[in-house]
């Protein structure tokens, strides 16, 4: 199997996920459960079918999180400087716009483009790798053609 690649942050994350759903929610879900078959038949149960719906939601998330866990490549991006790489902090500004934006580059499990955290695998991050401070990137998005200079590089 192929390590993932994560940076500490990203892996604690996770790390306390699958401890909330293993010591809350898998409990939870299972008296709630119990509670349902309590009101008899199980055929015409709304909340015991949802209650089961859920249960398979959380088991599988579970095993995704165990599996994910077990082939982390955890990456301490702070001891890391130089080019753009994966775990570095870019800020970048449309050459069309001139908005400046600020992403981290990390591992597709902690990606979330909402919070600044750019997936490695993505067409951005990919044309970013190996740049430096001053270049500039042109970048094939689904809406269209973008150029963005890179004004920063940091690792944390």
């Amino acid at each position: 199997m192929e390590k993932i690649p994560m940076t500490r942050k990203g892996y604690a994350e996770l790390e306390v996920e699958l401890k909330k759903l293993k010591s809350e929610d898998r409990p939870a879900i299972i008296r709630a459960i119990a509670e349902a078959r309590e009101h008899g038949d199980l055929s015409e149960n709304a909340e015991y079918h949802s209650a089961k719906e859920k249960q398979s939601f959380i088991e599988g998330r579970i095993k995704e999180l165990e599996g994910v866990i077990s082939l982390a490549d955890v990456i301490d991006t702070a001891s890391l400087n130089g080019a753009i790489k994966f775990g570095a902090t870019v800020t970048l500004v449309d050459e069309d716009t001139d908005e400046e934006k600020t992403y981290q580059i990390v591992g597709e499990y902690e990606a979330s483009i909402e919070n600044g955290l750019l997936n490695i695998k993505s067409p951005i991050a990919r044309a970013l790798i190996g740049k430096e401070e001053g270049d500039s990137v042109e970048v094939r998005t689904p809406g269209g053609e973008k150029s963005y200079e890179v004004l920063k590089i940091a690792f944390i």
